[in-house]
């Protein structure tokens, strides 16, 4: 009852402690990373909207979206660690309302989208109210367990769905020609085939480069940067193979994504859709019934994915933003929805591969400061009783300190662009990053 009796209290709460450390929070970052984190189930997941929606959405409405979302987060977000994107849920929702809408006269494929902006209207005015009366209070209330949990369904749905694209590799496609030879029984499962080495290649090759750090051959400039950019690297690499099939391999194997062009009919009639969401009065109000589902999908998904990143082992020193960042989730979801775009929320399985990439690692430091030291006692000729006992010196002293702040980039240059995936011991954050 006293979250109802001061109103905008959270959101003002929160600006209030955002607004001291804006500034330091724009920091460097694992751009080319977190990019590829990002916009490869981007891809994905509007490759499923257009098979689902027969190309009423596609991977440019989703792309636009996360790039949309994602600068007006960095910008006026409260917590800049989130990452934002597509969901599966949200995928799945919006394939419940497009079957929904087919099979309506009144509705059909035209206004799809247009009924989705109602939703998508609903969905921001309710979760407003949620923020205007400091719901957002609960989510102290979660526990981890319920933050895990979620998560796990995601992934759950995540690998259920790239195990249903590997099948449908060796299937035909929906109205298409089975006279054509790429649908022949041998090129079919060449094509499965294909698309099963390429997947898991890209697996094991992404997962292995993020270890090069510690192995054994090179040089330490190049193991770290491939530490740094094996994923996106793995992901060139790996399409560039997918083109050095022989010439006798008919066309279309393996199968290859379509996407519209931005500049497309196809591409841009859904920037115009709030033109027509007045075209259906019957369904304005039936918009409520998914927007409550969607509204409680994202204020807890997107609350969730926020605490998860205020855990105890990453130590930010900075305040937390609940209150503020659903509000601007809300403005995001019905600039959304009036564009004709599905909206975007906090995701999951991006924000601990955002943080972890930002920390330095105890080892790390320790080494590097052991190895500047030898370094430097070698210059001076040092004895190696004088040398080892320097090492020495500097692991007590790093190992004995109190664990303090530590990021990428400060410290006047002196932690350089290191790791993509902190262990246990990774030092503690400083500050979260745009």
């Amino acid at each position: 009852m006293e979250n109802l009796k001061a109103p905008f209290k959270g959101i003002a709460n929160d600006v209030k402690g955002r607004a001291a450390c804006y500034k330091q929070d724009w920091i460097a970052a694992p751009s080319a990373y977190i990019f590829f984190a990002s916009a490869l189930p981007v891809i994905a997941f509007g490759e499923q909207l257009s098979r689902d929606t027969d190309g009423s959405l596609s991977m440019v409405e989703t792309l636009a979206l996360t790039a949309l979302c994602g600068v007006l987060h960095s910008i006026f977000g409260g917590q800049p660690l989130l990452i934002l994107g597509v969901a599966e849920p949200t995928v799945i929702m919006y394939t419940y309302l497009y079957n929904f809408a087919k099979g309506r006269e009144d509705l059909g494929q035209e206004l799809y989208l247009a009924w989705t902006g109602w939703v998508c209207v609903w969905t921001a005015l309710l979760l407003f109210l949620l923020t205007m009366f400091n719901a957002c209070t609960v989510i102290n209330r979660f526990t981890r367990v319920a933050g895990k949990l979620f998560g796990m369904l995601i992934s759950v749905l995540i690998i259920q769905d790239a195990i249903k694209r590997l099948v449908n590799e060796f299937r035909v496609p929906e109205d298409q020609d089975l006279k054509l030879e790429k649908y022949q029984f041998q090129w079919l499962y060449t094509n499965g085939l294909l698309g099963i080495v390429f997947s898991f290649g890209l697996l094991y090759t992404a997962l292995k480069s993020q270890r090069a750090r510690s192995g054994w051959y090179g040089t330490g400039c190049f193991r770290s940067f491939i530490a740094d950019y094996g994923v996106p690297l793995m992901v060139v690499v790996w399409t560039a193979l997918s083109f050095s099939v022989p010439s006798k391999v008919p066309s279309g194997v393996p199968r290859r994504l379509f996407s519209p062009m931005p500049w497309e009919s196809a591409s841009l009639r859904h920037w115009t859709v709030i033109k027509d969401m007045g075209r259906i009065p019957s369904y304005i109000f039936a918009a409520l019934i998914p927007a409550v589902m969607i509204a409680g999908l994202y204020f807890f998904d997107h609350s969730v994915a926020s605490q998860m990143l205020q855990q105890k082992e990453f130590n930010l020193k900075n305040p937390s933003a609940y209150h503020y960042d659903i509000l601007l989730l809300g403005f995001m979801t019905l600039l959304c929805g009036l564009t004709g775009l599905p909206p975007s929320n906090g995701v999951l399985p991006q924000y601990p591969m955002h943080t972890k990439s930002l920390a330095v690692l105890k080892g790390q430091l320790i080494r590097r400061k052991m190895v500047a030291s030898a370094k430097e006692s070698i210059k001076q000729r040092a004895r190696n009783s004088e040398i080892y006992g320097k090492l020495q010196a500097v692991f007590i002293e790093l190992d004995n300190t109190p664990e303090k702040v530590v990021m990428k980039g400060e410290k006047d240059g002196e932690i350089e662009n290191d790791t993509l995936f902190a262990p246990s011991h990774a030092l503690p954050l400083g500050s979260s990053s745009n």
